[in-house]
């Protein structure tokens, strides 16, 4: 039995089979993905959704789904499945799936009467390319498969309507067509590995419905169109081979293609190997730039998410190489002192106060795990000291360094740290002022510099900033410590402290350099283990304040009002965890060991053999949100490197 499985009863329960989603992506930036019965229920869902330069360099949706059709003695089992006005589903495929394994790529089953037929689905590594194989396992009868295109050439934040733009026109190639619903798109090719039969016969499908859009309070419906169906005859114990790309293919070569592809497969047979599978599908490499999607399926480029997840999805797995290429392709988008917190090239936005020094805590594990200090200063160092005078000296969003060594940071309307959702064009959680976090991370920054310019014989620079690195621990500790409380404030605006109690001081506990003592550590941990720490991540905000949500649910507005205010996220407990085994070594093994393999329940959850992005912070903590962020599956990975360092003794 493969790892992760669905049996018939779980699959035909709609409830239970569309709120579970597939993903597959590729380095080129494309993915594929859909529930597990192969219902959309997003419009972000697709069989091929790749960027289109040609358009606007985001994604789009090209092939949005394929129905497939068995055929005997004139009887049609339609396999596809959509939902339509009124709750009504149609085909109903769905009842036919008897199967589902991921192994060594997701597998369905279908039976139909006599009829026993296998779909494998394999997106490709370099093209944008998906290719189903289908093999006819038993037949009492003639079989005949009819394969129905659904196609959509959208981006995937809208939805299409007919219209009399769309080009209907088709162009044969071999064992298949190529099409292109408007200018500026790249051919779809629709080839099969043996000569079918075309017919086209172009028409509208309307008004398709998305539940999850319905849900989250979004536009939801949609017309797709169909250019026409292949017919091809299969014979029981063959294997035929669909394959939709971008780029046209030798029908010939298709099953070479597809078995060269299934080697470089890394088995979701584990937990451990779930992760390393997923934290393989965040990495985009474009030309000569490397990145890191921040998540599936509607997220881009996030510099702040990028640092905190790069270790775990690259060094942890041994790609020194990879992160490299990362750091490099962030470091080149350089502007003044700030690095880019969202998008790329002029799609970029700098306003963050904190994704800058996440870039120095990269280097740092980029140094831990290479022990290359003096590389990373000769290479790095001049950015790294533009932005360490940035900040002294001010730079944009009104980050500043005070008189007492601590960084100041925010302007109304603007939300600079990682807290940063919007309602109604305020920011939910402002944290205008000193921010716990960004002022641990300063400090962190400051002495990871200083030890590098050490190594490397750079003294000037040591003068010019150990005395700031000296004067910043007792600053940090009078500003934020209150020894009545017993934690820290989550941000100082002059003579007003905030004493909401948030996971945002973890990250004191956690970095190489801490500007408080241990003791001072201890008292953190112990108030997040008590108030914030969950079995899915630590929550955003204590439960104890009238503001706290707990669900993370309902329109954009609600869901924008409760993302920072009781949400829990994964990616924190990283923080926590190296914190806590910092503070408490072997001996707090065995409950994080507990809270790390606790995950594993989620791997047949939301998104299938991957970690969301956060979780409800009231029990029993639901997925909610992205089906795979990068910071959630970087960091557990992270954590289990720490487990077995702390296991070593290293």
């Amino acid at each position: 039995m493969s790892y992760i499985n669905f049996e018939k009863s779980q699959l035909v329960n709609l409830e239970y089979s569309l709120s579970r989603e597939l993903l597959r992506s590729n380095r080129a930036g494309s993915y594929a993905n859909s529930t597990i019965v192969n219902c959309n229920t997003r419009k972000y869902h697709g069989i091929l959704v790749t960027p289109q330069p040609g358009i606007d360099h985001d994604n789009h949706v090209l092939l949005s789904s394929l129905d497939e059709t068995i055929i005997q003695r004139e009887a049609e089992f339609n396999l596809g499945i959509r939902k339509y006005p009124g709750g009504v589903y149609n085909p109903k495929g769905h009842k036919y799936i008897c199967d589902f394994v991921t192994e060594p790529i997701p597998k369905l089953t279908y039976r139909v009467g006599g009829v026993i037929l296998t779909k494998e689905m394999l997106f490709t590594t370099r093209e944008d390319r998906m290719i189903f194989k289908y093999t006819l396992v038993q037949a009492t009868s003639p079989t005949t498969l009819r394969f129905r295109p659904f196609l959509a050439f959208r981006n995937v934040h809208q939805l299409s309507r007919e219209n009399i733009f769309a080009d209907k026109k088709f162009e044969a190639v071999p064992n298949g067509i190529k099409v292109r619903m408007y200018q500026g798109y790249t051919n779809l090719f629709m080839q099969v590995s043996k000569q079918p039969e075309y017919t086209h016969v172009p028409d509208w499908f309307y008004n398709i419905e998305y539940q999850e859009e319905m849900d989250r309070g979004y536009d939801y419906m949609e017309d797709l169109y169909v250019p026409g169906f292949f017919e091809i005859e299969i014979k029981a114990g063959e294997s035929i081979y669909f394959s939709a790309g971008t780029k046209e293919i030798n029908p010939g070569s298709m099953s070479r293609t597809y078995n060269a592809e299934l080697e470089k497969r890394i088995p979701r047979d584990t937990f451990y190997n779930c992760l390393v599978n997923a934290a393989q599908q965040f990495i985009v490499k474009r030309g000569s730039r490397t990145e890191i999607i921040a998540g599936f399926p509607w997220f881009s480029r996030s510099g702040r998410e990028t640092f905190v997840a790069l270790a775990g999805l690259t060094l942890v797995t041994g790609d020194e190489k990879m992160c490299k290429a990362v750091i490099d392709t962030m470091a080149d988008d350089l502007k003044g002192a700030l690095l880019p917190n969202l998008g790329s090239g002029s799609n970029s936005s700098y306003a963050a106060v904190d994704t800058s020094l996440w870039f120095f805590y990269a280097l740092q594990q980029y140094a831990e795990f290479t022990g290359k200090h003096k590389t990373i200063w000769k290479e790095y160092g001049k950015k790294m000291k533009i932005i360490l005078a940035g900040y002294r000296q001010g730079t944009e969003y009104n980050i500043h360094m005070e008189s007492d060594g601590l960084i100041y940071a925010g302007v109304p309307g603007k939300a600079l740290t990682w807290m940063d959702a919007i309602v109604h064009g305020k920011p939910v959680t402002p944290r205008i002022g000193k921010d716990v976090e960004v002022n641990a991370l300063w400090y962190n920054a400051i002495c990871f510099s200083i030890e590098l310019a050490k190594l490397c014989g750079d003294d000037d620079f040591v003068a010019d900033w150990q005395e700031l690195a000296d004067l910043i621990p007792a600053s940090f500790i009078e500003t934020f410590w209150n020894s009545e409380k017993r934690y820290l404030a989550d941000y100082v605006d002059g003579e007003y402290k905030d004493w909401t109690v948030r996971p945002n001081m973890v990250i004191a506990t956690s970095l190489a350099y801490s500007p408080v003592p241990e003791e001072i550590r201890k008292e953190i941990l112990s108030r997040v283990k008590q108030e914030l720490l969950t079995p899915r991540g630590v929550r955003t905000l204590t439960p104890k304040s009238p503001v706290y949500k707990g669900f993370y649910f309902g329109t954009p507005t609600e869901r924008d009002a409760a993302y920072h205010q009781g949400t829990v996220w994964p990616w924190l407990f990283g923080q926590f965890v190296e914190g806590y085994l910092k503070i408490h070594g072997k001996s707090g093994l065995s409950f994080i060991k507990t809270l790390y393999q606790g995950f594993e329940a989620v791997m047949t959850e939301h998104g299938i053999g991957t970690i969301s992005g956060i979780y409800d912070g009231d029990p029993p903590h639901a997925a909610r949100g992205a089906i795979s962020r990068a910071w959630s599956v970087g960091e557990l990975l992270r954590i289990k490197y720490l487990i077995e360092k702390y296991e070593s003794g290293v």
